[in-house]
């Protein structure tokens, strides 16, 4: 049986806000993921069987392989209906940010979600929370915000009400959050939580096809291309990064999402311990986009947060540089040195 992730207070101050609310709001970060998508997806399932008609907002284009998810046609791209989005929030009551630790993660939304009059209400699982919530379920030990959404359901004792619209976008969230149960799983709890998703006849098998077996054929070659031409491997710091120009990316037609799982490949060499992926911006001149991932105990989120602009989980952080790509190959130089001792 789980354990409650919220006080009965907290649990008692959700449903409130949930009833109480004629306008709810539902919105992720920037870029956003499988968990980011699958947590929107999976909450509004559950306020629609609470009587409710949220509205899914992402600040920008989610990747391709991700648009298969069940009502995911229903999501707004604030980037395409700024306006829609920009009098909806001046009107909300209610307003849940999922998968965020922070309002800039939105990107342009940021202003908007600043100024509403709604009450915040933010479930998440990254570290250092500063959204200005009136309810917080911040759990960071949690392999994703998905995993936190199931034991939210599981402690209002609203699974036995849900289907596959709901179960299939949480398990895709804590699949895509931990590299298909690959890292940060390593807890009975989570293969509970599968055991009950799986009850309500979602097909993980081919919810795993969907994500990571459903790219172009110009994405495996750039894949390629990547591996053989870009990757610089450090056998001395059992550490490895490469770059994607904005030119690699016309050449093989890169879509978003093309790069998902990249960063992770370099992993697969005996003994290394970190990988970090440059991608340069094709639409922001000097901007590079950096994903890091690791083993064991080497922080990738300091790392990130030192160095990167970033941050994120101890084997998975993300952030962002200004300047050219060359540019960003020297401050992965200088991380690495800092960290030397670590690494060795």
């Amino acid at each position: 049986m789980l354990e409650n992730i919220m006080t009965e207070g907290e649990c008692n101050k959700l449903r409130s806000l949930i009833d109480e609310a004629e306008s709810i709001v539902l919105c992720c970060h920037q870029n956003a993921d499988g968990d980011a998508l699958g947590a929107l997806l999976g909450w509004a399932e559950v306020l629609r069987t609470m009587g409710k008609a949220p509205v899914m907002v992402v600040p920008d284009q989610y990747p391709d392989y991700l648009q298969w998810l069940p009502n995911s046609e229903k999501i707004v791209r604030y980037d395409k209906r700024k306006d829609f989005v920009d009098t909806l929030l001046k009107v909300a009551d209610l307003v849940f940010c999922l998968d965020f630790n922070t309002l800039s993660r939105t990107a342009d939304m940021e202003q908007s979600l600043t100024t509403t009059p709604a009450q915040l209400v933010l479930i998440d699982h990254h570290l250092s929370p500063d959204v200005p919530a009136v309810l917080s379920v911040s759990h960071p030990e949690m392999s994703s915000t998905c995993e936190l959404l199931f034991r939210i359901v599981w402690q209002m004792g609203l699974f036995d009400t849900l289907g596959k619209h709901y179960a299939g976008p949480i398990y895709c969230g804590m699949m895509t959050d931990t590299g298909a149960f690959t890292y940060n799983s390593s807890t009975p709890d989570i293969y509970f939580i599968i055991s009950q998703l799986l009850t309500k006849r979602i097909n993980k098998d081919k919810i795993y096809r969907c994500v990571y077996h459903n790219y172009s054929e110009h994405r495996l070659r750039m894949v390629g291309h990547v591996l053989c031409n870009r990757l610089v491997v450090d056998d001395r710091l059992h550490a490895a990064y490469y770059t994607l120009s904005r030119e690699d990316q016309k050449r093989f037609r890169f879509v978003k999402g093309d790069a998902e799982g990249l960063v992770n490949m370099p992993l697969q060499i005996k003994g290394l311990k970190l990988s970090i992926s440059l991608r340069e911006d094709t639409e922001r001149d000097g901007m590079v986009w950096v994903s890091l991932r690791s083993v064991d105990n080497i922080p990738c989120n300091k790392m990130a947060e030192q160095f990167f602009n970033g941050g994120g989980h101890l084997n998975a952080s993300g952030g962002r540089l200004q300047g050219t790509l060359n540019d960003a190959v020297e401050t992965v130089k200088k991380a690495l040195k800092t960290y030397e001792n670590m690494l060795k």
